[in-house]
């Protein structure tokens, strides 16, 4: 049984750096059933346990019809700070890129008018 995509909750490319959140897109393959696709995620200057720059999450997925939903996203996960910035996220099939998405991670605007009424139940 194949993964369940997630259920999107906004379409936006502003992601509010919080935990937990989740952000991606999901791409439909037509008429590749068993060729490779390639799936890289850019991220910012990440550090590691041990303070090293992560490199790019990349993974390979083979196309399992030929009408096939993909789904590529990340979740932030803590420390939330060292997460903001841009997030490239691309798919490759036959060495073409076939989608390409930024995402741009930001910290939330504190004490905005916004804030200040979202508080108070409005």
């Amino acid at each position: 049984k194949e993964k369940d995509l997630p259920q999107i909750t906004e379409f936006t490319t502003d992601v509010p750096a919080q935990l937990d959140i989740e952000f991606g897109f999901i791409v439909n393959i037509k008429k590749a059933k068993g060729q490779k696709i390639k799936f890289c995620v850019y991220h910012p200057d990440i550090p590691d346990e041990d303070g090293d720059i992560m490199p790019p999450f990349e993974g390979e997925q083979y196309v399992k019809t030929n009408d096939w939903q993909f789904y590529l996203g990340d979740t932030i996960w803590a420390p939330v700070d060292n997460k903001v910035g841009i997030w490239r996220m691309t798919i490759e099939l036959n060495g073409h890129i076939i989608a390409d998405k930024s995402f741009n991670l930001l910290k939330e605007a504190e004490g905005t008018a916004t804030d200040f009424w979202k508080h108070r139940g409005y």
